[in-house]
């Protein structure tokens, strides 16, 4: 897969890259490609965004800004997927990042305070996620958040079998996990259900499903 990510701060990135999931992939099951928007911005002194129609706080990344660096990347030729990562975009659920996971390519455009000009939403990008009904002083933290979900499900990724029963799997039915214990079997009175110490591991298949959350 060929993710191509649009931001202010590529330098950004460069901490996920070096940990897993990302880094046992890159450059094998996993293309990233980071583009500056300062770097093709038809604007004087790397100007990218500007004060909105209408007035209010904050600064708004520039249509023509965002349309400069597409064709400096592609030409005419679009990626089937831009996906604008904005507040008000469809949530990423695990049905999401599946989906999203089964395509070839993938274009994401970040902005700062995740403010765009709407034009971008509605006539360069193709779709519109959100991680959340909030705002961020970095846009790139919800692009990081998007890779590494969709870049964990790639083959490679894990250990083999690591992620077939984590939250929201299927086998789970869309429910996030299980209460998970471990070493020591008493702790301050705090103790591991006798289920799970049983060995049983039909009774504790079991004691799972009853407790997805």
């Amino acid at each position: 897969m060929r993710v191509d990510v649009f931001t202010l701060v590529p330098h950004a990135f460069a901490w996920l890259t070096e940990q897993r999931p990302i880094a046992g992939i890159l450059g094998g099951e996993l293309e990233l490609r980071l583009f500056n928007y300062r770097d093709t911005t038809p604007l004087r002194a790397g100007q990218v965004d500007d004060e909105p129609y209408g007035g209010g706080a904050g600064m708004v990344l520039r249509v023509d800004v965002v349309s400069a660096a597409l064709e400096a990347a592609y030409g005419t030729a679009r990626p089937r997927r831009v996906i604008a990562l904005t507040p008000q975009g469809r949530p990423l659920t695990q049905a999401a990042v599946e989906e999203l996971a089964g395509e070839g390519e993938l274009t994401l455009l970040s902005s700062r305070f995740e403010g765009f000009d709407e034009r971008i939403v509605e006539h360069l990008a193709t779709d519109a996620i959100s991680i959340g009904p909030y705002v961020l002083s970095n846009g790139e933290l919800p692009a990081m958040v998007l890779l590494d979900a969709v870049a964990r499900r790639l083959p490679g990724a894990l250990a083999e079998g690591s992620g077939e029963l984590e939250s929201f799997s299927a086998e789970l039915g869309g429910a996030l996990e299980y209460p998970h214990y471990t070493r020591p079997p008493e702790f301050r009175g705090w103790t591991v259900p006798d289920v799970l110490l049983s060995g049983d591991h039909a009774r504790i298949d079991r004691w799972r499903k009853e407790h997805v959350r």
